[in-house]
Formats: C-alpha cells, structure tokens, sequence
C-alpha cells in the first residue's frame, strides 16, 4: 500500500472487506472533470510527438494500425469504444481463444499474462512502461473514463466476473458508480503483485472515498510506478 496515502485516514489498513458508505463531496464531480480536462490536454499536447513516434513504430514492425479499439464498462454500466495503443499481433485476440493455457489465464481474471507470445517488440516496450494506455487521455476528454478510477472492465469480464464469483458481485456493483481511470489505486500499490480478488475489493473501495485530494496523489504516483514499472 502507498506511504503516502497514510497521510488520509481513509486509508489507514482500510478493511476491505467492508464497502464504506459514499462520501458526501458536492463539489467534488465538477473539480474532478475541471481536473481531468486540464490534465489529460497537457498531457496530449506535451506528449503529441512522442505518441506520433510511438504510433509510427507499431505501423512499421507489422503495418498495422497502431491504434486498439475494444468495449468496456464504464460508469452505470454504460459501454463505450476504449482506446489504446496496439502491443500485440493483429490477429492476437483470436491466437488466444485458440492457445488455451492463455486462454485460461485471461478467464481467470489475470490482467497480466508473462512472457505473452502475441506481444510484439514495440508492445513489450510500450506495455512494461504503460506507453499503451495513453491515447485513454482521449477517453477522459470525451468523458467515458477519468484520470483516476477502477479499472476498465471488459464486457464479458463483468458477466464471467459476476457468474464465478458471486462473493464480488456487490464489489462490482460498487465499481460501476464511478467512472473508470487510467491510473488508480490498485495500479500504483503494486498492481502485478495483488490478486484478482483484492483488486476488485481495492477499487470498489476507492470508489466509495474517491475525493480530489486523493486523486491527485495518486496522480502524482502513478510516474513513479511507470519508472519502476509497477502499472504493468
């Protein structure tokens, strides 16, 4: 768990085990779009050429597009298109269905597969310091994600979630009040070391003491677990 988030009592060996009731922030949604917007067009505009060089390197290893289109979950359980930068092979999605050790790992809730066969050389590179999850800045600007929130589900991770895990089902529930993110609590407190089960019982848990400040740290944290590469 982060040092720094110590410093709120919420996070204080939270119990995770128990969903906290909501925080009564009024202000808090029209700061935290205010935040998102100014960030995420810094962030674009800073970064622009290297997500340009980014995207020309994925299109010369295999001349496909650079760019990954998939649905998710969002907030209210509304689904929206989840952008990303392409790390595996084109037909990789079907490579999976078909090699079912993989296959398997993926059901199983694992976000990680290591040593992955269908992750292209610019993918590993991009994927080891989180490069891939960039183009969600677009995400944010139209309003489908935030900076900071659970996990984007996948729509048959939701279904198969809820079906073999009945005992996280009321987690989930909890999740889908907020908007997801692309960094957030689980992310920066060790993500490929925490179970599937903790990390649904994590995110649901920030979702109920979600606030600006918090926000903000974890914001701040997110480089440095980029550089220790912790995010993926």
């Amino acid at each position: 768990m982060l040092s720094f988030l110590s410093l709120s009592p919420d996070f204080r060996n939270p119990n995770l085990n128990v969903i906290p009731k909501r925080m009564n922030c009024p202000f808090c949604a029209v700061f935290g779009r205010f935040l998102d917007i100014v960030v995420s067009v810094i962030a674009l505009l800073v970064f622009s050429p290297f997500l340009l060089l980014v995207a020309v390197c994925i299109y010369i290893e295999d001349n496909g597009n650079p760019f990954f289109v998939d649905h998710r979950v969002g907030k209210n359980k509304q689904t929206f298109n989840f952008y990303k930068f392409r790390s595996m092979f084109i037909n990789a999605s079907d490579l999976e269905r078909n090699n079912k050790k993989i296959y398997k790992q993926l059901r199983s809730g694992e976000h990680k597969v290591k040593d992955h066969p269908y992750v292209t050389k610019v993918g590993r590179f991009i994927r080891k310091y989180s490069i891939d999850e960039m183009p969600q800045f677009i995400n944010v600007l139209l309003g489908d994600m935030s900076i900071v929130g659970p996990r984007a589900l996948k729509i048959d991770e939701e279904d198969k979630f809820r079906t073999e895990n009945p005992d996280i089902a009321k987690y989930l529930d909890v999740i889908f009040e907020v908007k997801p993110g692309i960094t957030g609590f689980w992310q920066v407190s060790g993500r490929s070391k925490i179970d599937f089960e903790k990390r649904i019982k994590m995110e649901a848990y920030y979702a109920r003491v979600k606030d600006i400040v918090n926000d903000i740290l974890i914001m701040l944290e997110t480089p440095l677990a980029v550089i220790r590469a912790e995010t993926h």
